[in-house]
């Protein structure tokens, strides 16, 4: 029986553009997609993609959860295929990361959960925008229809998870930061727990909020474990004064744009 070699075995690492994006068409009319995916590409970040010769998606999603890596390539892909709007996100975490770090330290919590809220709230933006430009899109069937199962899950019925992505699609903006604030309030709220009677009490204060309903849709148990084990430095410290500083702005989001993605 032949054997494989090490090297047909091991993880392979690629860049963005030798990838297939797929369901890219439904996002040529969002701006911030085609410039999250410039700055990979300039930027020349790497992903790490399971061997041809073992294309397990339950592989992939294990390693994910357990070894995702903030820097050298954080996603671990099935095969060559990326859905477009896992540029977005693998794009704010890497720009996060530039504009946190402490020199070549790994991220402090503060920092890799900022960089979290920040690309996982963003998936509510591409709702909203999508919505109005690109109803047919996969991410659109994918993301509302796993959104709305959550939102059942916490009491919110059909018509009134509706009226939640008719408001999203009305200001994918103001929905993002709400959103990216709740993410990460909780997120920090859970980190200083020490019992869980106390994490307890920090899920019940957002109850009253208006995207609670979707919180548990978000890997926040993973992070938490990812945050646990961060190191604590300067990184901490720069996520919190951002954090503060685009709680000021009008626009979040805008502000966002200006600062990381200008050339």
């Amino acid at each position: 029986m032949a054997t494989l070699s090490k090297q047909s075995t091991s993880l392979r690492t690629m860049t963005l553009d030798e990838l297939e994006l797929e369901d890219e068409v439904s996002f040529r009319g969002v701006g911030l997609y085609r410039d999250l995916k410039s700055r990979l590409i300039r930027d020349a970040y790497k992903v790490r993609v399971l061997p041809a010769q073992a294309p397990r998606w339950d592989h992939a999603l294990l390693l994910n959860l357990a070894f995702w890596e903030a820097r050298g390539g954080g996603d671990i892909l099935v095969d060559t295929v990326l859905a477009a709007d896992v540029v977005c996100h693998i794009g704010w975490h890497h720009l996060a990361g530039a504009a946190l770090a402490d020199g070549e330290q790994p991220l402090a919590a503060e920092a890799l959960l900022l960089g979290e809220a920040i690309a996982s709230a963003f998936d509510l933006y591409l709702i909203g925008r999508l919505l109005g430009h690109a109803p047919d899109s996969t991410f659109l069937e994918t993301q509302v229809a796993a959104m709305a199962d959550v939102a059942e899950s916490a009491g919110v019925d059909a018509d009134a998870f509706a009226d939640l992505m008719e408001q999203v699609r009305a200001d994918p903006e103001g929905c993002f930061d709400e959103l990216r604030c709740l993410l990460y309030d909780v997120l920090l709220g859970l980190l200083q727990a020490t019992t869980a009677d106390q994490a307890l009490q920090v899920l019940l204060r957002c109850d009253g909020q208006r995207f609670a309903c979707l919180l548990h849709h978000f890997e926040l148990a993973n992070w938490l474990q990812h945050a646990r084990a961060a190191p604590h430095n300067a990184s901490a410290d720069k996520a919190i004064a951002l954090d503060a500083l685009l709680r000021q702005q009008k626009v979040p989001l805008d502000w966002l744009a200006a600062q990381w993605l200008a050339e």
